[in-house]
């Protein structure tokens, strides 16, 4: 069996995957993060991602597309993935491909945690305030 190219780690209900490896540039690279990243919304029904780009220098257009497919896999599901910790330079390369619209960005891994926690601690505030509004 091939070595995983993610980490992956969960706390408190946030799915954090890790790039492993500094470049992602390979189709069979490619397709076996696809398959752990898409088994993350569909098997395991993660609802809250971070992808964590601290390690990767390169990456290729076909890596790209996986992370637009996983973005729709993941909202047609309700949940929500960030990123973190992003080289400048492939910050651009997301910015110039437009795919800065379809994430949350964050610099450290602990900001996007941050996100995560306050967004369920709104819908929890939320949930009740709903409840105690209906009686």
């Amino acid at each position: 069996m091939a070595e995983s190219n993610l980490s992956i780690s969960e706390s408190a209900g946030v799915h954090v995957a890790r790039f492993r490896h500094r470049s992602i540039l390979d189709a069979p690279t490619i397709d076996r993060i696809a398959t752990e990243l898409y088994g993350l919304v569909e098997v395991d029904e993660a609802r809250k991602i971070v992808l964590d780009f601290q390690e990767v220098a390169f990456l290729s257009s076909q890596a790209l597309g996986i992370l637009i497919a996983l973005r729709k896999k993941a909202e047609e599901r309700k949940a929500l993935v960030a990123i973190t910790r992003i080289r400048p330079e492939l910050q651009q390369v997301f910015k110039i491909t437009g795919l800065t619209k379809l994430f949350r960005f964050f610099d450290t891994l602990q900001e996007a945690l941050d996100f995560f926690h306050e967004s369920s601690m709104k819908t929890v505030v939320s949930g009740i305030r709903r409840k105690t509004l209906r009686r």
